[in-house]
């Protein structure tokens, strides 16, 4: 489940001037956080299991620069969410809903640093700026970052001259 962040009418409201429009916004918010803390997660579980074979409770407080405690509470959201499985004293495991929502970040994750990366920011800053975006970009961005980039590597092989004709052609 991926919410899209959804103003909610009013200046009032935007303005934090109270009323039931700021309560369903700030609600909004942080289900929205929840959200991205969730696909976090169950991306950092799928790369540890990827380089470790496990992953447990106190490698993702490292990997994520939490603590123990914030690990536990968050995985045990997770797992009434079914997005994880665990049991006592043994790895954090990625149920099959787990695995797709992990893709799908990795996926997000990785559109996000190549359109970056394509711009010109160096591959720290991309991964670095990817962190923050990849939760917040709409459908509808993410498919214009892929389309620049497919005109892109279509371009790259082309001469200036070539390219540039190219781009008059290409529909947007």
């Amino acid at each position: 489940m991926v919410l899209k962040k959804q103003k909610p009418a009013g200046a009032a409201a935007l303005a934090g001037g109270g009323g039931p429009e700021t309560a369903t916004y700030q609600q909004l918010t942080r289900q929205q956080h929840a959200q991205e803390r969730a696909q976090d997660y169950v991306e950092a579980i799928a790369d540890l299991i990827a380089m470790r074979g496990e992953a447990r409770a106190t490698d993702l407080a490292k990997s994520l620069g939490v603590t123990h405690v914030t690990v536990i509470r968050t995985v045990q959201r997770l797992q009434r969410e079914g997005l994880v499985s665990t049991e006592p004293y043994r790895s954090i495991f990625l149920t099959d809903s787990g695995r797709r929502l992990a893709g799908k970040a990795r996926a997000r994750h990785e559109k996000v640093v190549a359109f970056l990366e394509a711009l010109g920011v160096s591959p720290s800053a991309a991964r670095a700026d990817a962190e923050g975006i990849e939760h917040h970009v709409s459908d509808e961005t993410l498919l214009a970052m892929e389309r620049f980039l497919g005109r892109k590597s279509r371009d790259a092989g082309r001469t200036p001259g070539e390219s540039s004709r190219a781009a008059k052609t290409c529909s947007p």
